[in-house]
């Protein structure tokens, strides 16, 4: 039977869900090749990190302007796609991040984690911790990568993502915050239009997670309410919003209810006028998006 004749679960431009648990996605993604050319901007690669899943990760890092003797701060970065569609080695992100790496002067590990609903969450959310455990293994320079051990400063890590990627992001930097790994130190978390929850249910994320109730009660759509946030790693956490983005509001309530929490960080806010959800992965050219990753820029270098 032809899939367009199967009960549709869920339909969204990008994709559509239906009700036996399989999915057509309408976007094709476009493989980009990593560039291992010591003589680039950025350098990039590929490195599986767990054979079994196929868990892997891209690690970009600047070449012909970086000095071998220097620390970079270190970036782990989770892609968006509504936990169904994106990709660590597509064009938009192998873009972004090659970009972000060049003008911030950093190392930056973007995660290929398994999607949903062929992987129902929060394999997501468990694959970019295994992910981020596996980065934390070379804070004593003993890890499997040697870009990692030679240049990443475990003194200066960032957490961040967009979209479905945001809320992974701040997932992991609970658990980093809860699990104290040794040696690694999140200075800051970057979430960038996320996606979180509110009082009425997400149907599309009770139907990648059937045992959440969709609903602001779920620590993982609304971590204020996770016990664990006072314990949260990161001593700063900058939101970027969109004001005509449809999760704007629900960004804005996890804002106010992390400085109500027990954690002691600092909250910063950076609103697009104008802007729709992820608008500077879809028109990177922009003014308002270059805005957008120099605001960044200037978060992983301190400013």
């Amino acid at each position: 039977m032809a899939s367009d004749s199967k009960e549709i679960a869920f339909d969204l431009q990008a994709f559509r869900i239906y009700n036996d648990g399989s999915i057509k996605r309408f976007i094709p993604i476009q493989f980009i090749p990593p560039s291992d050319d010591p003589n680039a901007a950025v350098r990039s690669k590929d490195v599986v990190i767990d054979s079994e899943t196929g868990l892997s990760v891209r690690i970009f890092m600047p070449g012909r302007r970086c000095d071998a003797n220097q620390k970079l701060p270190l970036v782990v970065y989770t892609h968006g796609g509504a936990f169904c569609i994106g990709s660590a080695t597509g064009l938009t992100y192998h873009n972004h991040l090659t970009n972000l790496v060049e003008k911030a002067k950093a190392i930056a590990v973007s995660v290929q984690y398994r999607l949903a609903p062929e992987h129902p969450l929060p394999t997501a959310f468990d694959d970019s911790w295994a992910a981020f455990r596996w980065v934390a293994a070379h804070a004593t320079s003993e890890g499997p990568d040697p870009w990692l051990n030679e240049h990443a400063d475990f003194r200066r890590v960032f957490v961040g993502g967009d979209s479905a990627g945001g809320n992974i992001a701040n997932d992991v930097a609970v658990r980093a915050g809860d699990s104290k790994l040794p040696g690694v130190e999140v200075e800051g978390i970057f979430l960038v239009h996320p996606w979180f929850g509110g009082k009425e249910e997400d149907k599309l994320y009770k139907l990648l997670c059937p045992t959440s109730s969709g609903r602001d009660d779920d620590p993982r759509l609304n971590p204020a309410v996770d016990p664990r946030i006072g314990k949260m790693a990161g001593r700063r956490v900058l939101f970027f919003l969109a004001e005509q983005d449809s999760l704007r509001n629900r960004g804005m309530a996890y804002s106010e209810g992390l400085k109500k929490s027990e954690w002691s960080g600092e909250v910063e806010i950076m609103e697009s006028l104008g802007e729709g959800h992820c608008f500077h992965l879809f028109n990177p050219n922009k003014d308002t998006a270059a805005a957008l990753v120099d605001r960044l820029v200037a978060f992983i270098n301190g400013r």
